[in-house]
């Protein structure tokens, strides 16, 4: 199924992209590091679109898709922004685990705002992956470790409620195959992101835009993987429901594990190997309710 190979692509690439953002947060701060992904993403995405054009019109947002897409967009700086600052207190591969709480929001607002249908095996598949990302998050919820699992939890979910906001916009766009629709949508939404980002750095920390400038090369590559992944996240979105492919997503858990550990050293309990068995299981439950 085209969704489940779009998804497992954006997966991989967003891995390398936040591991090279968490090491952009040293040299350029959170909000630095947060716009790295749109900035340097954008000339990416704005090529792509432009040699799509050259083959089919493109479709011209309206009102509905630029409300879906400012959702969207907004809801992803903040949920970058405070995923990097669960990175600072519970490493790289235990914050990818907390955020991966999004398809409990997702399955929540997109039957609300989007009427897409919520079967019982569906709704177990979620549930099941979930309970593997409460277990592998590794919280010690005696000690105040609730404080950095709430900040990955809220993360999660403004990831969950920006992925809405992205599939609503792609949606209300009037024509266009999923490859189509989604360059435009990713296109649009990175202009917005870029714009909001550069106001607020440029009011509120311009050492963050000089050290962007500084660090460009790191930058670009971070941009690179931050509009591959956002590309085939857009396509997994415009081919079945949100809450389908961010569930699948949940095998980035595994991914960014195996990152922490090899490449920062980050090692997993036992508790968290069998949370992410729990993973796999629910995301292989939901491929096969999907077909």
């Amino acid at each position: 199924m085209g969704w489940i190979i779009a998804t497992l692509i954006a997966a991989a690439a967003q891995t390398g992209r936040n591991a090279a953002q968490r090491r952009l947060t040293a040299e350029l701060g959170t909000m630095g590091a947060t716009a790295v992904r749109f900035l340097f993403g954008l000339p990416f995405a704005a090529l792509l679109l432009a040699v799509l054009a050259t083959l089919t019109p493109v479709p011209m947002p309206g009102a509905a898709s630029l409300g879906w897409a400012t959702l969207g967009a907004v809801s992803q700086i903040a949920a970058t922004a405070l995923m990097l600052l669960t990175m600072e207190s519970r490493g790289f591969g235990v914050t990818t685990a907390l955020i991966k709480t999004e398809p409990v929001t997702l399955m929540l607002i997109g039957a609300l705002l989007l009427s897409e249908p919520l079967g019982p095996l569906r709704m177990a598949a979620i549930a099941t992956a979930t309970l593997g990302v409460m277990l592998m998050s590794g919280a010690d919820w005696r000690r105040g470790g609730w404080r950095a699992a709430a900040l990955g939890i809220a993360a999660g979910a403004l990831f969950g409620l920006s992925a809405i906001g992205f599939r609503g916009a792609i949606l209300a766009l009037p024509f266009g195959d999923g490859a189509l629709r989604a360059a435009t949508v990713l296109v649009l939404s990175l202009l917005l992101q870029t714009a909001i980002m550069l106001a607020w750095l440029g009011l509120a920390d311009r050492p963050a835009l000089a050290g962007i400038a500084r660090h460009w090369r790191g930058s670009l590559g971070t941009g690179a993987l931050g509009a591959l992944a956002s590309l085939f996240w857009f396509i997994g979105f415009a081919l079945t429901a949100a809450a389908n492919v961010r569930t699948l997503a949940l095998v980035e858990v595994v991914m960014a594990q195996l990152v922490s550990g090899r490449v920062f050293r980050e090692g997993a309990s036992r508790r968290q190997r069998a949370g992410m068995a729990l993973i796999v299981l629910g995301v292989a439950a939901l491929i096969a309710v999907s077909r």
